[in-house]
């Protein structure tokens, strides 16, 4: 991997499908050639496995939280895939690794606020584990807003958002919430409680168990058990492991609970 610019600073069985949803073909439709095209304002979403996100809008790509083939993420393809951002939550191998990416990406680690000139970045310390960050270390929650959207991505929290904290975070478009349980991350009744704090209009469960998990080295539990303590939400399964979104299909009240398909993932493995 070339130098990098590294910058410092301070499956789902209960899912119900709803009729309604702010997902958007991602095939391309036909174009005029003769007429002007209109700005692609959308934000890509693509799932890579456990908490590792790519999202492509605005003119950048932005990956959070690549990791190791280790333990929960055994049987997931490593996430080589080119950023202009790196985002890293904590140094622990299922959301730290990020040697080896390709290119020459800007890699944030600590919390701070950041300004990369088209984006603008706040991470956001909360603690990794339930004893004060004592165990595992504290943890890098990132909010920044791309492509007209606002988004929150809490890593592996594993601690209640504390009033401050929440001032930081905003009131996200769009947030990814570790559901799975365990020593280092929210289980899912603690889940529920940061989605009715941060009271996205969309949010996205990370970093629960899925068949690419090493069984033995693994504490998570399935998305199910999320799943069924907020089944009043509209809830539906991304039959892709990829969402296209825009900013003016967002819904105007209430949480939109979307599930990635990570299927097509592991058959590229």
């Amino acid at each position: 991997m070339k130098r990098r610019d590294f910058i410092l600073s301070a499956g789902t069985s209960f899912l119900t499908v709803a009729v309604s949803s702010v997902l958007a073909e991602t095939k391309p439709k036909p174009t005029n050639p003769t007429s002007p095209q209109k700005p692609d304002n959308s934000l890509l979403v693509q799932w890579l496995g456990h908490s590792c996100f790519l999202f492509t809008g605005g003119g950048q790509r932005v990956l959070v939280n690549p990791f190791r083939a280790i333990g929960c993420t055994a049987g997931f393809p490593l996430p080589k895939v080119e950023a202009d951002i790196v985002l890293i939550s904590s140094q622990l191998w299922d959301e730290g690794a990020a040697e080896g990416l390709p290119g020459n990406p800007k890699i944030l680690f600590e919390p701070g606020a950041y300004d990369l000139g088209k984006l603008k970045f706040q991470g956001i310390s909360i603690a990794h584990d339930r004893v004060g960050g004592k165990r595992f270390g504290m943890n890098v929650a990132w909010r920044w807003a791309q492509a007209g959207i606002s988004i929150v991505h809490l890593g592996g929290a594993a601690a209640p958002i504390e009033l401050e904290q929440r001032i930081l975070l905003g009131s996200p478009d769009l947030a990814f919430i570790p559901v799975g349980g365990g020593p280092k991350n929210y289980n899912p009744q603690e889940a529920k409680q940061a989605l009715e704090v941060l009271q996205p209009r969309i949010a996205v469960p990370t970093q629960y168990f899925t068949s690419a998990a090493d069984k033995k080295a693994c504490e998570l539990v399935s998305v199910d058990e999320f799943l069924k303590l907020v089944k009043d939400k509209n809830i539906r399964l991304i039959e892709d492991n990829k969402l296209r979104i825009r900013a003016a299909d967002l819904p105007k009240k209430g949480t939109l609970i979307r599930v990635f398909d990570y299927r097509n993932l592991l058959e590229k493995s």
